[in-house]
């Protein structure tokens, strides 16, 4: 290995692909062995879900979520057999799950069946159709704050997901992110709605994640043997936080990626490797730093290019 800080990113919700980690599972024993034990574990359809669909099943939140997580983790273990690691590591949203279990606080098992109560309880939080999300691009934090504040008069609306330089997601009741997509573009910016079943990542998610932590209070949460970034705090989890509640915040509260990147970044990290479906994360990273060396693995052709970069 050479002497690069690398850091593995895991993705979240809305990468999900039919025949996703496909290949991985039909030529690397051990990628299907991770596949049929979370079978197993889940008691869910998962691999027809993720090789065959259809679309609307594989879409659905309390489907995605568990199906991305084992995508990645068949990622993961594709790269632990050939010997590389990263001592820094972070997931969008539910891919934070990816790296608890990387990091060794969560077992496969606890991890899986986390995600899956994750996915049913987001995926049922509010009747259908009372919230959502939209992604705004091209606005600089005064503009941003302007759209929020103004389209606050129509309902409940709050800075989701903190990805990179000009792209927020924003989350709440339909009224206020419809009108935060007229806003945008009044602003010089751009937004899009996105198909997603709830208004993740806002304080309308309270009553979920405290049902969700109903369920995590009675899983066993080991210490962390690398450095996990939390997307609460957008810095790494310390030895004095309480996992616990940090991942019943994480359901309501915004995921501050593009904080996770920069600290990365400042502690020297310039390589990073998207392991699971998708190419989202390696695109943040990008419009925050140009010069980092970016690499995923979600298939054969990805994985030996990532073992020819670590020669």
């Amino acid at each position: 290995m050479n002497s690069t800080k690398t850091a593995f990113l895991f993705p979240g919700q809305g990468v999900q692909t039919i025949g996703m980690a496909k290949e991985l599972y039909e030529n690397i024993p051990e990628c299907k062995e991770i596949l049929d034990r979370s079978e197993e574990i889940l008691k869910m359809p998962i691999k027809q879900m993720m090789f065959e669909g259809p679309e609307e099943v594989l879409t659905a939140t309390e489907n995605a979520q568990p199906t991305i997580l084992v995508a990645s983790l068949m990622a993961l273990k594709a790269l632990e057999i050939n010997g590389i690691e990263a001592d820094y590591t972070a997931g969008l949203s539910l891919g934070e799950y990816a790296s608890l279990i990387y990091g060794g606080a969560l077992s496969l098992e606890d991890g899986l069946l986390l995600i899956k109560e994750r996915g049913r309880i987001m995926g049922s939080a509010l009747p259908e159709g009372l919230g959502t999300m939209a992604a705004i691009l091209k606005l600089d934090d005064e503009k941003l704050q302007e759209l929020l504040k103004r389209a606050s008069e129509f309902g409940v609306i709050e800075g989701a997901n903190f990805n990179c330089p000009g792209q927020v997601s924003v989350s709440g009741e339909n009224k206020a992110v419809a009108e935060a997509v007229k806003i945008a573009k009044e602003l010089g910016g751009l937004g899009i709605p996105l198909k997603v079943s709830g208004p993740f990542h806002s304080s309308l998610l309270e009553p979920a994640s405290e049902e969700f932590f109903d369920t995590i209070k009675e899983v066993n949460i080991k210490e962390l043997n690398k450095t996990v970034y939390s997307n609460v705090k957008g810095l790494p989890y310390e030895p004095q936080d309480d996992i616990r509640e940090l991942l019943k915040k994480h359901i309501r509260s915004s995921v501050l990626f593009e904080k996770t990147i920069k600290h990365m970044l400042d502690n020297g990290v310039d390589t990073f490797i998207e392991v699971g479906p998708g190419k989202a994360l390696r695109g943040f990273v990008k419009k925050i730093d140009k010069t980092a060396k970016l690499l995923n693995v979600e298939d054969i052709t990805s994985l030996n290019n990532v073992i020819d970069n670590n020669q």
